[in-house]
């Protein structure tokens, strides 16, 4: 399945929180978006490997994924070496997406930062036909190099180079976000260990990034990314 956007990431709900609303309108503008999810979070402080695939389940019916994968690379301690590279180059021949986005550059959490380099290695590498990798069926994949790698912007603050109107879509993001009932506030659970995530700050911290970065381009509300390289147009009127 060729896919128009891919999102690759280092944990489930890693897209929803940064990116959700952007997935939702393209979904709606009738684009194929899928999400590999590098590790399993397995580390994280509530709930388990089972709950987390549950609730990544449940956040891609509301986002309306074409796909969603999982490399199941050790959380906290996956690497951007030959051996993670070549897992997730497969991926990007796989899916042969026209723009990938995954994790913010620099942030508080250090696997975010790995996840964005090595997804940024991996798809200069993905377009080298002289590395070669295999399908799931054992044949050879062709080279395939996105257009774009977009980076989201998590907990720490970055300055967008762009900013995605996410007005009409700011209510399914946020179920997508409460999807994963064991990882944030969830006012009926008494087992849940407090986290930085699992607060009712959090989420305000959520919803007024959001609305700072909607203030920014004159909507309500908006998702901010960062990018590699410049965005060329030939028509001024693509950037209204």
């Amino acid at each position: 399945m060729k896919l128009d956007i891919l999102v690759i990431v280092a944990h489930p709900d890693d897209a929803e929180l940064g990116c959700g609303g952007t997935i939702l309108a393209h979904v709606a503008q009738q684009k194929k978006v899928g999400i590999i999810d590098l590790t399993q979070g397995e580390l994280g402080s509530n709930g388990t490997v089972d709950t987390r695939y549950a609730e990544a389940a449940a956040a891609s019916t509301i986002l309306g994924l074409a796909l969603r994968d999982n490399l199941k690379f050790s959380d906290g301690f996956f690497a951007n070496d030959e051996i993670h590279q070549l897992q997730v180059i497969q991926a990007i021949r796989t899916y042969q997406p026209t723009l990938v986005i995954t994790n913010a550059i620099a942030d508080r959490h250090p696997d975010h930062a790995k996840a964005a380099q090595l997804v940024q290695t991996a798809c200069f590498l993905s377009g080298l036909r002289k590395i070669i990798t295999h399908d799931k069926q054992g044949q050879p994949q062709t080279a395939w190099s996105p257009q774009q790698l977009y980076h989201i912007i998590q907990a720490d603050y970055i300055k967008p180079d762009f900013v995605v109107d996410i007005s009409d879509f700011w209510e399914q993001k946020v179920q997508a976000i409460q999807a994963y009932q064991t990882q944030f506030f969830n006012p009926n659970s008494k087992e849940t260990v407090k986290t930085f995530i699992s607060t009712p700050e959090f989420m305000k911290l959520v919803e007024g990034r959001a609305t700072d970065f909607g203030q920014s381009i004159r909507t309500r509300y908006g998702e901010g990314f960062t990018k590699n390289r410049q965005i060329g147009v030939k028509n001024l009127f693509d950037l209204v």
